[in-house]
């Protein structure tokens, strides 16, 4: 009944790629792990934040090919880029390029507030059924369900509308 409008953040990125924008920060200064991740959702407008289960794995591919360094520091592992990590980035500029492109065509400034809005609202109106869960009646869910999915059905005409 609906076309299949399930985000997913990892096809932002060609297989393999991910790698070039994690030495592309690297490039700059050194970072540890949740520091790729903020910089990556800041980078992103707030459209993506990769999980530590995709940068740490990547981060120790990167120091296991010579790419990486990483040292501990304040109790922290901190990554930095080695001469081998520049020539690879170097060489492969144009994938940093363009996934970077594809961060920013993801939402334009135009629309990116608005869409920050709408989801909000929706994280808002999930908050909600979810602290009245436990005094919802089956009849009362029931009603919820179906305005929930009237909801879904509207937006879905609005966005084939627009397409």
């Amino acid at each position: 009944m609906f076309r299949d409008l399930t985000f997913r953040p990892h096809h932002m990125f060609h297989k393999g790629h991910f790698k070039y924008l994690i030495l592309d920060l690297l490039k700059d200064k050194p970072y540890y792990g949740y520091e790729i991740m903020q910089a990556m959702e800041e980078h992103s407008h707030g459209f993506y934040k990769p999980s530590p289960g995709v940068v740490y794995p990547t981060l120790q591919m990167l120091e296991e090919m010579g790419y990486a360094t990483s040292s501990e520091q304040e109790g922290k592992r901190v990554y930095s880029i080695t001469e081998s990590g520049i020539s690879l980035l170097s060489e492969r500029r144009k994938y940093t390029e363009e996934s970077r492109l594809k961060f920013d065509k993801w939402c334009s400034p135009e629309v990116r507030e608005k869409f920050h809005e709408v989801r909000h609202e929706l994280r808002e109106t999930g908050r909600l059924v979810w602290s009245s869960a436990r005094g919802l009646n089956r009849e009362k869910l029931e009603e919820i369900k179906q305005v929930v999915l009237g909801a879904r059905k509207d937006i879905q005409t609005i966005l084939e509308r627009s397409s």
